[in-house]
């Protein structure tokens, strides 16, 4: 599906203190927006913004798609989300999860989907494991897993190889390959190694 996202004017803050403000910009089907800045600068929170998470002071967001047009909190079902505070619960395993998570937001999938998914990502034979037994980088790949269920158009990615390895690194890289092909990808980072995946920067907080 091809997906437009749209930034006019935005703008942030917490009470009195403004994070960012008119900030303007597209990004469309293809491309990789990297959202870059020091620490307290807004990453996360632009991310929330454009997730439908929280509302921005000032400005508009949309997403375009399929002849539509979108506001954030009314995008779920096209929105792929990862962030380091995306909750998975200890108890249930990863296909436990995995199929929680699908049942909540109504997405169709089966056995089979799910098991090519954790194999994608590296988690092959260990989708019965509860994930008390994981490792952070582990519970970071199944976090990929839960975003790519329903195959999001627009894919966001809040710190995206946090926690993992080398290894793990290079499953991002192909995660953000894939999404190229088919939808957009927007990360948000401080990890200046990470911007080589960007074919548009925005820099937060100069």
């Amino acid at each position: 599906m091809e997906i437009r996202l749209t930034i006019d004017g935005v703008a942030a803050g917490y009470g009195a203190r403004r994070v960012f403000a008119d900030v303007s910009l597209e990004v469309r089907s293809g491309e990789v927006l990297v959202v870059s800045g020091h620490n307290g600068s807004g990453k996360s929170t632009f991310l929330r913004l454009l997730a439908g998470l929280q509302r921005p002071d000032a400005g508009q967001i949309a997403y375009v798609a399929g002849g539509a047009v979108f506001d954030p909190r009314d995008a779920g079902h096209l929105i792929g989300w990862v962030a380091p505070d995306l909750m998975l619960y200890r108890d249930l395993t990863a296909r436990e999860n995995l199929r929680f998570f699908a049942d909540v937001r109504r997405i169709s999938c089966d056995d089979a989907e799910i098991e090519a998914l954790l194999e994608r990502l590296g988690l092959g034979g260990r989708g019965d494991d509860r994930l008390a037994a994981y490792s952070s980088g582990m519970a970071q790949r199944l976090r990929y897993a839960y975003a790519l269920l329903h195959r999001p158009p627009a894919l966001l990615l809040d710190e995206p190889t946090v926690t993992l390895d080398e290894r793990g690194a290079g499953v991002v890289d192909s995660v953000i390959a894939a999404q190229r092909r088919h939808g957009l990808v927007i990360i948000a980072t401080n990890d200046p190694r990470e911007l080589r995946y960007g074919d548009l920067v925005l820099n937060l907080g100069g």
